[in-house]
């Protein structure tokens, strides 16, 4: 989803064509007109940013990706990042990153491109329009701890600032504590992505190619093709199985060329290894 408004609106986006709720409710709420993108043919999960057209673009404010993404686990480039910036300078808009997995990636050799060390990288060492935003709840598998940063241009960060004060609420000093102990330490974070790893590892191997789905770039989903309506898949699956799996227009929106999420599913790799194998064994068993 990306964002358009009239002026004077604020807009908000996600994913080519599938969403986090948040970001379409965020967007309703402000009185903005969120537009959703589709997702590149050449590379599944990344929007296509020249599917919309330059009075479209006119009319944006703020545009919010996502990288590496929710569900597809797709990640953006420097050379996107260098097309977006060109984008956001073009048109006025304000690029918002949500970053709270960018440190789940699977090829050690290849960390994601975050949007302020593109900047740096590029030049761009006033991070000029551009907002980055992370969190402990994937990184650290602390969801529950709600805890999180927001960095990049003063010019957005500082009424921000103001914001986060009076519509916010102060973290308990316990979760302070735990926060720093976290953000300090490096060791937990790689043996996580080691244990998500060995999940996607084993999960695809169980599955066999009975279930059509490819090892991600990022994140801890599976974003699997059933071959048929997804959410009759995911309620004979849970009546047969007991095991959980989203169906794929629960992340969506239809686009002009049909609906992403249609035929497809995410499947969450958060359990323990033993856990998933066997979840992905029943799905094997369920398809026969």
């Amino acid at each position: 989803m990306r964002g358009r408004a009239r002026r004077g609106h604020g807009a908000a986006g996600g994913h080519p064509g599938s969403l986090l709720q948040i970001y379409e409710g965020a967007a309703l709420l402000a009185g903005a007109e969120p537009l959703y993108l589709p997702e590149r043919r050449d590379r599944p999960g990344v929007p296509d940013f020249a599917a919309v057209d330059a009075a479209t673009w006119a009319r944006c404010q703020l545009l919010v990706v996502c990288s590496p993404g929710n569900p597809c686990g797709a990640v953006l480039t420097l050379e996107d990042w260098r097309e977006l910036f060109a984008l956001a300078d073009r048109h006025g808009l304000v690029l918002a990153s949500d970053e709270c997995y960018s440190e789940l990636y699977t090829d050690e050799a290849r960390p994601p491109v975050g949007v302020l060390e593109a900047c740096a990288r590029l030049g761009r060492t006033d991070f000029r329009g551009c907002i980055a935003f992370h969190s402990l709840s994937k990184r650290s598998s602390l969801p529950g701890l709600r805890s999180g940063f927001v960095a990049g241009d003063e010019r957005l960060v500082t009424p921000f600032l103001r914001y986060r004060t009076y519509h916010g609420s102060a973290m308990p000093l316990p979760h302070q504590h735990a926060s720093a102990a976290a953000w300090a330490d490096e060791a937990h974070v790689v043996a996580n992505r080691a244990a998500y790893a060995a999940k996607f590892h084993a999960v695809l191997e169980q599955l066999g190619g009975r279930l059509e789905a490819r090892l991600p770039e990022g994140g801890f989903y599976l974003w699997a093709r059933t071959g048929g309506d997804e959410r009759q898949f995911a309620r004979e699956l849970w009546r047969d199985t007991a095991v959980t799996v989203l169906p794929g227009r629960f992340l969506s929106r239809p686009l002009p060329g049909g609906d992403p999420g249609e035929g497809r599913v995410r499947i969450a790799l958060v359990g323990e290894l033993a856990e998933c194998v066997e979840a992905a064994r029943r799905i094997r068993a369920f398809l026969g």
